[in-house]
């Protein structure tokens, strides 16, 4: 690529100042950026995908890989231009969609071997996350920047403050670990919180549509009453019953449930309809 502009003067020149309602963050150190890059593993061949792109800090650092491609995904139209202005040195390797993320079908705009490489926007990080394990087949890997909070989150064991719904839908559909994790000052304007940067690669069999649906229902009635016994938590999904054919003591709270009694339950809940 050819010599580019600071990225300092790109946010100047388009008016590119971080909105909170966007969740916008920018990391703007090219050591950073780059590494970040390099944890997603060798790119060769592979399209990626980034979320949130902003002024094209991380986007210059996928570009200077050997990917095949990147598509961004970016909801700000000041941003949107500030990336189009990279597509005439990308020599057709860079693509730019102008769309809100949690609207596309990130499969049906990259190529296979597809992988997704982002500073996911703080508000949306986790719905994002949500609907992209019910399709975790379609990504060779998932490398992603979340609060460090939420990482942590992620990545819980069973029988912590800290595991929930989310941990047992990551660990259940892939393997996640924290690769990096990065300060506040690494971004302008500087977050609040630590973020994380999480290397998630999908298992090998996954569940179908109705398995993980039913999944979703039981984590989100199970850990939306954490302090209740299952027994409450899941009545309206089967309650005692249910949790007895699972062969689950209905005393036993959610955070007490490894992922694969969860599956076992989601698996069984397949007989009591709702």
């Amino acid at each position: 690529m050819t010599a580019l502009p600071p990225l300092r003067e790109v946010i100047a020149r388009h008016g590119l100042d971080a909105r909170r309602s966007l969740g916008q963050h920018f990391l703007l150190d090219s050591n950073l950026t780059a590494r970040i890059v390099r944890l997603a593993g060798d790119l060769s061949g592979r399209h990626v995908i980034e979320i949130g792109p902003g002024p094209g800090g991380l986007t210059r650092a996928l570009l200077a890989s050997d990917a095949a491609s990147v598509t961004t995904i970016e909801i700000d139209p000041r941003a949107v231009a500030a990336i189009e202005e990279l597509v005439p040195g990308a020599h057709g390797r860079l693509r730019v969609v102008a769309a809100d993320a949690l609207d596309v079908d990130l499969a049906s705009i990259a190529d296979s071997p597809r992988q997704v490489v982002a500073n996911l926007p703080y508000n949306i990080a986790s719905p994002l996350l949500v609907r992209w394990l019910r399709h975790a087949a379609a990504f060779e890997k998932l490398t992603l920047m979340f609060q460090q909070e939420v990482a942590e989150r992620i990545c819980a064991p069973p029988g912590t403050g800290e595991y929930g719904r989310l941990s047992v839908l990551v660990q259940w559909t892939c393997e996640a670990s924290i690769v990096l994790r990065i300060p506040p000052m690494a971004f302008v304007p500087p977050p609040k919180v630590w973020s994380a940067v999480l290397r998630l690669v999908p298992r090998a069999e996954q569940p179908d549509a109705a398995l993980f649906a039913r999944m979703e229902r039981l984590t989100a009635a199970a850990f939306g009453q954490r302090r209740k016994m299952l027994r409450g938590a899941l009545k309206e999904l089967g309650g005692e019953p249910l949790l007895r054919a699972a062969r689950i003591a209905p005393e036993r709270r959610a955070e007490t449930l490894t992922v694969r009694d969860f599956e076992n339950l989601a698996r069984v809940s397949e007989a009591f309809p709702t």
